[in-house]
């Protein structure tokens, strides 16, 4: 067995730890809790492991989209549910092969609208760097999140329905069911907001929809 694989099992039941060099107390460096796997990721012999802080991060990102979230709490229960169901839907979806296989830069331009969808999503870009820095997510994490939201964007739009690049004559026929504020301006003047708004929507719904579908083969262990 290769030694990542024997790490990657381990990691599922035990807690990263090293040793202060001052003291012989463990120092936690990241905690796992949830593992899964599914045929899409390669089965049992490849699961999959969601850190916490990750999940915690992703839950606050739930929780700023939420018209109806509390003010007391950074995220609640359900914020945690969606956030870990989207996450293995992106798992799931990112990792599924897209015929023609797109170019990276292709892949890049899609993680730049990922990240403005996020930011519009949750609120503004403080409020996104306000998350990171609670979580402690790096940018580097952050630009991983957003790859693989990159990819399985492009794997529904590619391989179930187009959905990135509506035209034009859509987005007019939805404007009068967007939020108020992109209602009541001219259509030429919100037109990129309109469209992330739709295009966003149409992304959460079908990786919903592809999530129910999914749902009997991944496996799923809370640690």
């Amino acid at each position: 067995m290769r030694p990542f694989l024997r790490l990657a099992r381990l990691a599922a039941s035990l807690t990263l730890m090293v040793v202060a060099p001052a003291r012989a107390e463990p120092l936690v460096l990241e905690r796992v809790v949830v593992r899964f796997y599914a045929p899409e990721t390669g089965g049992v012999e490849r699961p999959r492991f969601i850190y916490e802080r990750r999940l915690a991060f992703e839950a606050r990102l739930q929780a700023l989209a939420d018209q109806d979230r509390s003010p007391d709490a950074p995220y609640r229960d359900r914020h945690v549910s969606a956030a870990l169901e989207r996450h293995i839907s992106e798992v799931l979806l990112s990792s599924l092969r897209i015929e023609p296989e797109p170019p990276e830069a292709v892949v890049a331009r899609q993680g730049e609208l990922a990240r403005k969808l996020l930011v519009d999503r949750v609120g503004g870009e403080e409020a996104l760097v306000s998350a990171q820095r609670a979580e402690g997510i790096s940018n580097a994490e952050l630009s991983s999140i957003l790859r693989r939201q990159a990819r399985a964007s492009l794997y529904l739009d590619r391989m179930v329905a187009p959905m990135l690049r509506p035209s034009d004559a859509e987005l007019e026929a939805i404007q009068r069911s967007a939020p108020v504020a992109l209602q009541n301006e001219p259509f030429a003047r919100v037109r990129p907001l309109l469209l992330r708004w739709y295009v966003s929507k149409r992304l959460a719904s079908a990786m919903s929809s592809f999530y129910q579908e999914a749902r009997s083969r991944v496996t799923i262990t809370l640690l």
